[in-house]
């Protein structure tokens, strides 16, 4: 079965609490109640996050965790590459392949359009349709009405 790690699922989580509250900076403890999480899982998501440049944390006085930039602009597959790494279905479908049977192989070309139109259904989502009661896009992306 083909699916994302729990910590990818919790770091969506998080970022939807920062989302909610846009104009607040929220402290790891408060992030955890609100996404009902332990506060070491929040923190072990916050460090990627922000390495990928998704949140920004403020210390000192009014210190706290906020998104770097608005919901709107924050896909689902940056969320999924900064928790999960680059997207590769396949050995062979991501950008530095290393498979020994690449040369000769009949079905790369396949795992890597399969991999395009994942990638393409993560871009086309924002952490802010993610959101409880958001209204989700009832546009498909190109490549993927061609399937």
């Amino acid at each position: 079965m083909l699916r994302v790690t729990k910590l990818t699922d919790y770091a969506t989580l998080v970022l939807a609490a920062l989302a909610a509250t846009p104009d607040r900076r929220c402290s790891a403890a408060e992030l955890a109640e609100q996404a009902r999480l332990e506060p070491t899982t929040v923190a072990k998501v916050l460090k990627p996050l922000a390495h990928a440049g998704l949140v920004e944390g403020l210390r000192g006085p009014g210190g706290g965790y906020r998104l770097a930039r608005p919901a709107a602009e924050i896909t689902l597959f940056a969320i999924v590459e900064a928790i999960e790494g680059p997207l590769g279905m396949t050995e062979c479908s991501g950008d530095h392949s290393s498979c020994e049977l690449e040369p000769h192989c009949g079905v790369q070309t396949h795992w890597r359009r399969i991999n395009d139109v994942i990638a393409d259904a993560l871009t086309g989502i924002t952490l802010a349709e993610m959101l409880p009661g958001a209204r989700p896009r009832r546009t498909i992306p190109a490549r993927l009405a061609t399937l």
